[in-house]
C-alpha cells in the first residue's frame, strides 16, 4: 500500500504530510539526556517515541541517520545561564572527576535503553567533543551582529534579533512585554535584558569544565550543542527535531534563534515533541524530585510501587498513549499495561497451534483488513494506542480459532502471523519476556509444554488420574490449559 505519513509539526500547530528534503533520506536530531543521574521514566518516553519514528521510516524504506546528542557539560543547575553545571556539582558531591560522572550514567542510559529495546541512534555525539563547532557558531552569530560579548561571556541579543526575525515562533510567546519590562534591569548584571541567553560561559575560578576561547576560558550555553552538532552531522537543513514538550521553550526555541542569527535560515523542517508522564498530574522530573528511575521501576525498589515492572511493560505502557498525550502513572495503570502485553504475547505463541484449512472462514482478505488498519494507524502521526486497539481486536478471532469457534485458511494464518510479528516486534519494539530474560522465558515454557506432553501421553493411555492430577495442579499455580482437538493450549492468569 502507498503510505502517506502525516506527523505533527510543533513549528506550524498542524500535522502535514511528510516530505524529506532529499528524497529516500532522512536526516533527525533528538535532545538526549544530561547524564548526572539515573535515567527514569521521564528519559523513557521521548527515547521510545523517537525509537517509533526511526523504526517506521525505516520500514517505509528511507535511509535514516538518527543523531541522538548527550549533554555532558553546559547544563546549568538553575536554569540555563545561572548556578552550578549539573554534572560538576555531582561530580563534587561525589568526589570524582566530572567525566566519570558523564561516563559513568552514560552508560546506565545505555543500559536502561537496551531493556527497553530501543534502537541505537547513528550517531550519539557528546557536547565536551564539540566545543570547537560551538565556537565556531558563537563566532558567526557574533559576526552578524545577533551576540555581544559582557565580561569574557558572550549572550544572544534578542531584542535585536525580534527586531529581524520573530523569536517565539516555536512556543507561541510574544516577547515584547517581556524585553521592555527587562530594559528596566540593564546594566544590573552582565546581561542587556533578562531574555538574553548565554552562548559562551567565561568559568569561575571553582569551574572545573573549561575550555580556552576567544573570550575567555570557559564553557558554552546549553543551547549551542544541539544547533551546532546537528549542522555538523545532519547539514545546515535537515528534516526532523525532537524532544520531549519541556524543551519547547526556552531550548528549541533559541536553537531556532541560533541557527537563524547564524546561516540566516531556519535548520529545521518538522519540530516534534512528546507530552509529559506526569505523577498525580504534575511532570515527572528530577528538578521536582518526583522521578522513578528505571532501574526502581525493574527492580519494585520504590515507595510508590507496589511491584516490579519488567522494561518491556514499561514500554507497552508508554506506547498506549499517543506521544503527544499525557501519561499519568499508577501502579493500576502499569498492571493493566501488562495483562495487555500479555493478551497479544499469548495470541502470538497461540498462532503456532493453529491447525489451518483449505476451507477456512478466516482468509487472507482479513489479514489485509488488519494490516490496512495498523497502517493507517501508524500513517496518521504514529497514533500507536489505536495500532494496539487493532491488534486487540485480532487477539479474539485468534481466541476464537483456538477455541474452533473459527476455522482459518493456510494464507490466512500465514499473513495473520506476519502482521503480529509486523507491527509487534518490529514497528512497536516490543520482544517477549517473562519474569526477567528471554532465556528463563523459553525454560519457563519449555518445562509447562514438557508437563502438557507427559500429560497427553497419560491420556492416551488411559491414565485419566495422572492427567486430572497434572492439569488440576496447574490450574491451582494459576495456569489455565484448555484442552483442543489438536492437543491442549496454555496461559498464565494474573
Amino acid at each position: 500500500m502507498t503510505h502517506q505519513l502525516l506527523i505533527y509539526n510543533t513549528l506550524t500547530r498542524n500535522k502535514e504530510v511528510f516530505k524529506p528534503l532529499i528524497p529516500g533520506r532522512v536526516g533527525m536530531y533528538v535532545c538526549g539526556p544530561t547524564v548526572y543521574g539515573d535515567p527514569h521514566l521521564g528519559h523513557a518516553r521521548p527515547a521510545i517515541t523517537f525509537d517509533i519514528l526511526f523504526r517506521y521510516l525505516r520500514h517505509l524504506g528511507y535511509k535514516v541517520r538518527y543523531v541522538r546528542n548527550i549533554t555532558d557539560v553546559g547544563h546549568l543547575e538553575h536554569d540555563a545561564d545561572e548556578g552550578e553545571d549539573k554534572i560538576e556539582k555531582k561530580a563534587r558531591l561525589e568526589q570524582l572527576e566530572p567525566m566519570e560522572i558523564a561516563e559513568y550514567y552514560t552508560l546506565r542510559y545505555h543500559h536502561a535503553m537496551e531493556a527497553l529495546n530501543v534502537l541505537p541512534p547513528s550517531i550519539e555525539p557528546h557536547a565536551t567533543g564539540h566545543i570547537i563547532e560551538q565556537i565556531q557558531l558563537v563566532k558567526e552569530i557574533l559576526n552578524n551582529g545577533f551576540a555581544y560579548e559582557s565580561n569574557g561571556s558572550v549572550y544572544f541579543d534578542v531584542e535585536r534579533y525580534n527586531q529581524k526575525y520573530h523569536y517565539g515562533k516555536l512556543s507561541g510567546r510574544n516577547l515584547e512585554d517581556v524585553i521592555n519590562h527587562s530594559r528596566d534591569l540593564a546594566g544590573t548584571e552582565e546581561k542587556h535584558n533578562q531574555v538574553d541567553f548565554a552562548l559562551w560561559k567565561k568559568a569561575q575560578p571553582q569551574h572545573i569544565m573549561r575550555w580556552p576561547s576567544p573570550w575567555s576560558d570557559g564553557f558554552p550555553g546549553w543551547h549551542c550543542e544541539c544547533t551546532a552538532m546537528g549542522r555538523k552531522y545532519l547539514g545546515a537543513h535537515f528534516d526532523i527535531h525532537g524532544g520531549g514538550m519541556d524543551l519547547i521553550f526556552p531550548h528549541h526555541e533559541c536553537e531556532i534563534a541560533q541557527a537563524v542569527a547564524s546561516q540566516g535560515s531556519e535548520m529545521v523542517h518538522y519540530w516534534m515533541h512528546n507530552n509529559m508522564i506526569t505523577i498525580n498530574g504534575q511532570k515527572m522530573g528530577k528538578s521536582l524530585g518526583n522521578f522513578i528511575t528505571l532501574e526502581q521501576f525493574f527492580t519494585g525498589q520504590h515507595p510508590q510501587l507496589t511491584q516490579a515492572y519488567s522494561p518491556m511493560t514499561i514500554r507497552f505502557f508508554i506506547l498506549q498513549a499517543h506521544y503527544r498525550s499525557t501519561v499519568d502513572f499508577s501502579n493500576e495503570a502499569l498492571q493493566a499495561s501488562r495483562r495487555g502485553m500479555e493478551r497479544l504475547f499469548d495470541a502470538i505463541r497461540q498462532l503456532d497451534h493453529i491447525q489451518a484449512q483449505a476451507d477456512g472462514k478466516i482468509t487472507e482478505a482479513y489479514a489485509q483488513e488488519v494490516e490496512q488498519k495498523c497502517y493507517e494507524a501508524m500513517d496518521d502521526d504514529l497514533n500507536t494506542p489505536i495500532v494496539i486497539s487493532h491488534l486487540f481486536d485480532a487477539c479474539h478471532t485468534v481466541n476464537q480459532l483456538v477455541n474452533h469457534q473459527l476455522t482459518i485458511t493456510p494464507q490466512g494464518l500465514q499473513a495473520l502471523t506476519q502482521i503480529f510479528h509486523t507491527f509487534v516486534f518490529d514497528l512497536l519494539g516490543m520482544k517477549a519476556e517473562e519474569s526477567g530474560s528471554n532465556q528463563r522465558e523459553q525454560a519457563y515454557s519449555q518445562a509447562i509444554d514438557l508437563l502438557l506432553d507427559i500429560r497427553s501421553q497419560a491420556k492416551s493411555n488411559k491414565d485419566w488420574a495422572t492427567s486430572d492430577k497434572i492439569r488440576d495442579a496447574l490450574t491451582q499455580i494459576g495456569f489455565e490449559v484448555k484442552d483442543t482437538k489438536d492437543g491442549a493450549t496454555w496461559k498464565l492468569n494474573r
